[in-house]
């Protein structure tokens, strides 16, 4: 996606009173009364990356690059058993593939500009690469919400109605739900890219961030921004509210269910059944929160992308970690794949 040379774009002349800060613009012949921030059009930008400091740069890819392997490692490994072991190719599990998907091309879009630029020193990003980045991120973002409303009704179904858990959650259905999850996120996210489609001219083309996201953009242009800030903050809202509290809503009649079982073996084992999309769900939650308040808060940038990186690398690579080491399935499935290898012996 990175293959912008900045040596084949060398800075144009341009006559004007005021310092423009963009190295990459192209004149706006539209209105030439404007001023000359204004008539620069952003053909590129830069991000800034990680961290300026030398000496923890090689660090910071390193350890960003073993969690990237170990969140692509964890959640291939799920997507491999789910569709290959038959006791598996249940509801629940496979709302799980769909998780692995959405946590693989999430972290994969957001952490390979880290890795580009470390490994090619090239900072320069073209607009049509990063408008491509931030939507599919923000589409994926919407995705991963609507898939673990999703999970949310398959465990309610499971628990609170056990005995019509295979004809509620038949394969229509769940087809349908996946799809609609789908089609949410990439749905939800047109009307940001086409208000960041309208934005005419910015008063610099570096972006503080290691990915291209809506608000970084949102900071560096001159453009009016009052549409974009209140779709943002309606759908911001929207996502927040409709979306958590379908997820938790089906979570106060489970709990509710776990209570009236007699027996604490009986309880204990509803709970279990449960307990890993519990912690999925509130290490997601938890993290879009934290960068969300740190983002309006004001705080310096350092802080937002150590939270982005909480959200978009080691939530992804904790989901499969936590689904495996508490799924009792998901470590049958593993033995008998690897037994078939003459691979018997496991340290779980």
């Amino acid at each position: 996606m990175y293959h912008y040379n900045e040596e084949t774009h060398p800075k144009k002349p341009i006559k004007s009173n005021k310092a423009v800060p963009n190295k990459w613009y192209s004149r706006n012949k539209l209105d030439p009364s404007m001023s000359s921030i204004n008539q620069t059009m952003i053909e590129g930008f830069r991000l800034k990356g990680v961290s300026d400091v030398a000496g923890l740069q090689v660090l910071i890819f390193l350890l960003v690059l073993l969690i990237y392997l170990i969140c692509l490692g964890g959640n291939l490994t799920i997507l491999l058993l789910v569709f290959r072991d038959l006791h598996l190719h249940t509801p629940m599990y496979f709302f799980l593939a769909n998780l692995s998907i959405i946590d693989i091309s999430g972290s994969t879009s957001a952490l390979h500009g880290i890795f580009y630029i470390f490994t090619t020193h090239n900072h320069m990003v073209s607009t049509s690469a990063c408008m491509t980045q931030l939507y599919i991120f923000s589409s994926i973002t919407c995705n991963e919400c609507s898939v673990l409303t999703a999970m949310s009704y398959d465990r309610y179904v499971a628990i609170c109605r056990p005995l019509h858990y295979h004809t509620v959650m038949s394969q229509r259905l769940c087809g349908l739900l996946a799809s609609a999850c789908w089609s949410y996120g990439f749905i939800e996210t047109i009307p940001i890219m086409f208000f960041i489609s309208r934005f005419s001219c910015y008063i610099s083309i570096e972006l503080d961030h290691y990915f291209c996201d809506v608000l970084p953009i949102r900071d560096i242009t001159c453009s009016d921004t009052s549409l974009l800030d209140l779709y943002v903050v309606i759908s911001g809202n929207l996502l927040a509210i409709i979306l958590l509290s379908l997820t938790i809503t089906p979570y106060v009649f489970i709990i509710t269910s776990i209570l009236r079982i007699s027996s604490s073996t009986g309880r204990r084992k509803a709970f279990y059944t449960c307990s890993s999309h519990i912690m999925v769900v509130v290490l997601f939650y938890s993290s879009l929160v934290l960068q969300y308040m740190v983002t309006i808060s004001g705080n310096n940038m350092g802080s937002t992308k150590i939270f982005s990186l909480l959200n978009t690398a080691v939530v992804p690579m904790l989901n499969p970690l936590i689904y495996s080491l508490k799924n009792k399935d998901i470590k049958s499935a593993l033995r008998r794949k690897l037994k078939l290898r003459g691979m018997e012996s496991l340290p779980f």
